[in-house]
């Protein structure tokens, strides 16, 4: 599957990748659903500081995209449970390398300095 909604031309593959993962919270947001699958309120408490518009908005861009899956059960009260399809778990297989950037060059590096 490709993701094929967003207009413009891409300079690479990685300009294309951050227009899907862009911002301070999809990141986040798959990080989170990568234990396992998550009610909104879960969600919010696992993505301390995002807001309920936020959140909202970039599970449904997310969703959009094919990254994220939404399950309406049919009970009362309602349940919506937001999961990662199979294209989510490889961006998030492929987020992985830079998470661990991350913690080696940047969160190491200012342990080093305290």
């Amino acid at each position: 599957m490709t993701i094929g909604r967003r207009p413009g031309a891409y300079v690479c593959g990685i300009d294309a990748a951050m227009a899907v993962i862009g911002g301070k919270w999809k990141v986040l947001i798959l990080w989170a659903l990568n234990e396992r699958p998550c009610r909104f309120g879960e969600l919010r408490r696992l993505v301390p500081g995002v807001t309920e518009k936020v959140l909202a908005s970039h599970l449904r861009e997310l969703e959009a995209d094919g990254i994220v899956h939404r399950e309406v059960y049919d009970e009362v009260p309602p349940h919506v449970e937001y999961s990662l399809t199979p294209l989510g778990v490889s961006l998030n297989e492929a987020l992985g390398p830079l998470g661990a950037w991350g913690r080696e060059n940047v969160l190491g590096a200012a342990q080093a300095v305290g």
